[in-house]
């Protein structure tokens, strides 16, 4: 009770989070008779965590993110978009819902997309004639968008800590888990737009093949990152790992010596550090909350959960709903990376025992923050709207609720249909190759991953081992048949 008031008190007065949940990891492995102050540790610094392959895919892919937000992507991302879809109702409000999918993929919803994408976007939405109260809420709803698909920073966070909490992801199969998803909500989202789009009478342009095929060949560069990641994934290719140290390399290449908008001693150093600074922070709340997992899987709360839930709820689809309510409170409330770190321990457990797949709870989770992100009255992307266009947070929030109820129903299909999520994550099963376990899997598999092939048993050592623990069986066995035969002479000799 001390413990929760005092973490309480500390969050209120504006202590930073990892310090939070570093104090509150240390109290509550010390409240317990077992714990001591290097409890926290052990978890932070194991293998399941410090060893993963996975954690170095955040640096890497946020730095490629920030890459592409500080070059010229966005106007050829505009120009190709409008150049194939300008022809479609709607087409411009389609295009800020596939730029701002694109960018918000790579630098996880900080905001990034609403100023680079919105401050472009927005003043074209409302050249062209769209409402100015839609124009505000497709330039804010873009800034969530993309969470669903690879290499989304949460994708990989999310799927480390369910590993953590015991749910044994891959991380191949958690990244194109969200890819049919992610599709289904821009579908609906370009469905609303295109029926505002025929309401104002927004103008169109004409379909030019030249333009057409001269503005996807600027863009030939960076449009070919997204099918090298998911066509690599799907088929097993290579390692995550690997494919996020190439797109930071390629990325860095292509934006310096190919396109030439990074400039090397103006840009590059400070792109450098503005990633790093998020990366840091990023990595301070994760080790830290490492030991608030611990202490919670040790504590078993996700069992005391269990078993309250089961008393109030029966059915599979009336504990969907009720996570999906609880979700979007979640995402009022917090930002992204701290909700992954608290409840996702505690979800994870309870999902399971009402046979949900833990691929498609992710899913449904980063989903439900990702509407969280504009739902009033503490969702981010609000106040990052209204700071960048000035517009009164009252104002943003009327804008936002259209596209809440889209998504709304987006988050029904994907709940409903799982078939949506384990149509790839099962073709992924059946195809790929040389899969990344994020720790579900236990230091064994984690330490293979790491041997280089000399260090591994050969074909006849695993042979003496195998005739080695055969014969220890049988040795075994006849020593119990010689007591068991013992004891039957004693019987005998008895009166």
């Amino acid at each position: 009770m001390y413990i929760a008031i005092g973490i309480i008190v500390l969050a209120m007065l504006g202590v930073p989070l990892f310090a939070v949940f570093g104090s509150a990891s240390m109290a509550l492995f010390l409240s317990r008779p077992e714990g001591t102050w290097a409890s926290v540790g052990i978890d932070v610094f194991g293998a399941k965590f410090a060893d993963s392959p996975s954690l170095m895919m955040i640096p890497l892919f946020t730095f490629a993110g920030y890459m592409l937000a500080e070059a010229k992507t966005p106007f050829r991302l505009v120009r190709v978009s409008r150049a194939w879809f300008g022809w479609m109702p709607g087409s411009l409000a389609m295009v800020c819902l596939g730029t701002s999918a694109f960018f918000t993929t790579f630098t996880g919803g900080s905001g990034v997309t609403i100023v680079a994408v919105g401050g472009l976007l927005f003043p074209a939405l409302l050249s062209e004639k769209y409402p100015e109260r839609f124009s505000l809420g497709i330039v804010t709803t873009g800034g969530s968008l993309g969470l669903l698909f690879p290499p989304s920073v949460p994708l990989i966070m999310y799927g480390i800590i369910a590993s953590l909490a015991g749910a044994g992801l891959i991380m191949n199969k958690v990244l194109v888990a969200g890819i049919i998803p992610g599709l289904v909500v821009m579908i609906v989202l370009g469905i609303y737009g295109a029926i505002i789009g025929m309401q104002a009478e927004v103008s169109r342009t004409k379909f030019d093949i030249k333009e057409a095929l001269a503005s996807l060949w600027e863009i030939k560069w960076e449009a070919i990152i997204p099918v090298f990641l998911v066509g690599g994934l799907i088929l097993g290719l290579f390692r995550i790992h690997e494919a996020s140290a190439f797109t930071a390399v390629y990325v860095l290449i292509i934006e310096v010596f190919v396109y030439r908008d990074i400039r090397i001693r103006k840009d590059l150093p400070r792109i450098i550090v503005e990633s790093m600074v998020m990366v840091g922070a990023i990595l301070a709340i994760l080790s830290t909350a490492i030991g608030f997992t611990g202490w919670m899987v040790q504590a078993q709360i996700s069992d005391i959960l269990i078993d309250w839930v089961e008393t109030i709820i029966s059915s599979k689809w009336a504990f969907l709903l009720v996570i999906n309510l609880f979700l979007l409170m979640v995402g009022m409330l917090m930002d992204i990376f701290t909700a992954i770190m608290v409840v996702v321990p505690l979800i994870i457990p309870i999902a399971d025992a009402y046979g949900i797949d833990p691929y498609h709870m992710a899913i449904i989770f980063l989903l439900n923050l990702e509407i969280g992100y504009l739902t009033p009255p503490l969702g981010i992307n609000l106040f990052i709207s209204g700071i960048r266009f000035n517009k009164p947070i009252t104002y943003v929030y009327r804008t936002v609720l259209p596209f809440i109820g889209v998504l709304f129903v987006a988050l029904l299909l994907v709940t409903y249909i799982p078939s949506l999520t384990m149509w790839l994550v099962d073709k992924v099963q059946a195809e790929g190759e040389e899969m990344v376990s994020v720790g579900g899997g236990g230091e064994e598999d984690l330490a293979a991953d790491f041997l280089d092939e000399e260090e591994q048993p050969t074909a006849e050592e695993q042979a003496e081992d195998a005739g080695t623990d055969s014969g220890s069986e049988e040795k075994s066995k006849m020593e119990a048949d010689s007591q068991e035969s013992t004891k039957g002479e004693s019987r005998e000799k008895e009166p």
